[in-house]
């Protein structure tokens, strides 16, 4: 709209002052030849009655010198703004163009930004990368939005496709992208590492490490040397590209609030002698739980059967104690071999967890159910419960009904 009414300003003013000066002429020639020179003869006509006669051959009403004077300078810095607003616009119209035109890079990318790194160094880095069309465009951009040195350490994920805007847009959210682990409730702590390295977008610093020099570097004072149980289940997340080991040590610090929390509100008289006793006790309850309303009378079981001096007689120990030896099924023969981990054999609890036990695992060891049960058995239904028993005769007649299927 305004270059639409500065043309036609410009086109009316540049036709009127040239169609003046032309009349003007005009009149010149006329005045000169009739009436005779303004500038030769020797009387010369008055500049009043020249400019009147002027005035109505051409119908405007100033022609004096000054005023012609005066509108051909105007007309000059009008020209110029003009040239100075077209340079102006194509300027404007080339920054737009670096700054929101996409620039198509085949795939997407990621920018790592590194911890008090500011635009400027972001911007050198897409440069250099050949990902935006200018670093001077996104760095003037930056800064006129107030971003130039409020950016968040992270990694960032562009499509192949992206603007210099729209990177600006994303690192102005300062939502580095994260990665996300899921660790559940019942695995063992050499199925936690094969999830975290099989995790992506991101440094596996620890792959190569040993389960004793991982635990080594997240706490050379642990509460044990074996890792086993000492890493809290749960999800975690963690910015792109940062080392996996961020996860071990978040997890462990996770378990030893949990394992505190749990040790300062247990019962009474509960056959632990410190803190990792229940940590494994836990993990007993952890795996031999199908149904979550079982929990407390499992552990119950346990605390019962141990302060009676009865072995545990666990299956998941002894599954433990095989290793790589079980191949989903256990035999007389397992149950007869002993290994540090065969409760059946053993007197006590395990020497480790046996697993990466959860919140509800950690409580129901801490405080189980009052209640007397020595035995219990899976009814190996859709429900998941399990059938507790006082004494040995329920307990085998609970055997025969719900494993044996016999009545």
């Amino acid at each position: 709209m305004t270059r639409k009414l500065s043309a036609f300003f410009v086109g009316d003013f540049y036709r009127r002052l040239f169609g003046a000066v032309l009349r003007f002429s005009g009149c010149l020639g006329w005045y000169s030849h009739g009436r005779g020179c303004l500038f030769r003869h020797p009387q010369r006509q008055p500049e009043s009655e020249f400019t009147s006669f002027c005035a109505a051959k051409t119908g405007i009403a100033d022609l004096s010198y000054n005023s012609i004077f005066n509108n051909i300078f105007i007309f000059m810095i009008v020209k110029r703004f003009l040239a100075v607003l077209v340079i102006l616009l194509l300027i404007g119209g080339a920054y737009a163009a670096l700054l929101f035109a996409p620039k198509n890079n085949g795939t997407p990318y990621r920018l790592v930004v590194e911890k008090g790194q500011g635009m400027a160094a972001v911007g050198r880095k897409l440069a250099a990368d050949d990902k935006i069309y200018s670093r001077y465009v996104l760095l003037s951009a930056a800064y006129a939005l107030g971003v130039h040195d409020k950016l968040t350490s992270g990694s960032y994920r562009f499509n192949g496709r992206v603007s210099s805007w729209e990177i600006l847009q994303h690192l102005r959210k300062n939502s580095p992208d994260l990665v996300s682990v899921q660790i559940v409730e019942g695995m063992r702590f050499s199925q936690m590492r094969r999830v975290v390295n099989q995790a992506e977008n991101i440094r596996h610093d620890t792959r190569a490490l040993s389960d004793a020099e991982l635990l080594k570097k997240i706490d050379p004072n642990a509460m044990s040397a074996n890792p086993e149980g000492l890493f809290f289940p749960d999800s975690y997340e963690i910015a792109a590209e940062s080392s996996d080991i961020q996860i071990f040590q978040a997890a462990y610090k996770a378990m030893q609030r949990e394992l505190n929390k749990a040790w300062e509100a247990k019962q009474a008289n509960l056959p632990y002698q410190k803190p990792y006793d229940l940590l494994i006790m836990a993990s007993l309850v952890e795996k031999e739980t199908a149904h979550e309303d079982d929990r407390g009378d499992v552990a119950a079981v346990f605390r019962n059967r141990l302060a009676k001096g009865m072995r545990l007689q666990t299956d998941p120990t002894v599954i433990y104690g095989m290793g790589d030896a079980y191949q989903g099924r256990i035999r007389k023969a397992d149950l007869q071999r002993d290994t540090p981990y065969n409760t059946y054999t053993r007197d006590g609890l395990p020497p480790t967890p046996i697993a990466l036990p959860g919140r509800a695992a950690l409580q129901a060891a801490a405080n189980p159910a009052d209640s007397d049960y020595l035995y219990f058995v899976s009814r190996m239904d859709d429900t998941g419960r399990s059938q507790f028993s006082r004494t040995l005769d329920e307990h085998n007649a609970a055997v025969r009904k719900y494993i044996l299927k016999k009545k």
